[in-house]
């Protein structure tokens, strides 16, 4: 059984993943701004909390200097993105947002 060395990065913001992840958040914080008033304490807080969680988790987990902290986070920030599609097609539906919103392609 062949088992591969995860090596973490000296830096969060070396990792593709946290980078893509902060484009994430842009794009939600811009899409969420158009969002109703009303849902300025429901839907918008909760979108924007799944997405900011993700690069938060990434970055936590690089920060701790082990590679089994570094996955246990990663896949911590893979729940958030999945809280966040959820989140997104919820929206969808609602019709605060579009299908062809720039945030779909990103998750």
């Amino acid at each position: 059984m062949h088992t591969q060395t995860l090596n973490a990065p000296a830096n969060h913001r070396e990792l593709l993943a946290w980078q893509e992840a902060i484009k994430l958040v842009v794009a939600i914080y811009r899409e969420t701004a158009a969002f109703p008033k009303e849902e300025i304490y429901g839907l918008t807080t909760q979108v924007r909390r799944s997405a900011i969680s993700i690069p938060s988790n990434i970055a936590e987990g690089a920060g701790r200097n082990s590679s089994k902290e570094l996955v246990h986070f990663l896949d911590i920030a893979s729940g958030s993105r999945a809280e966040l599609d959820t989140q997104l097609e919820t929206s969808m539906q609602l019709g605060f947002i579009r299908s062809d919103s720039a945030v779909f392609p990103q998750l």
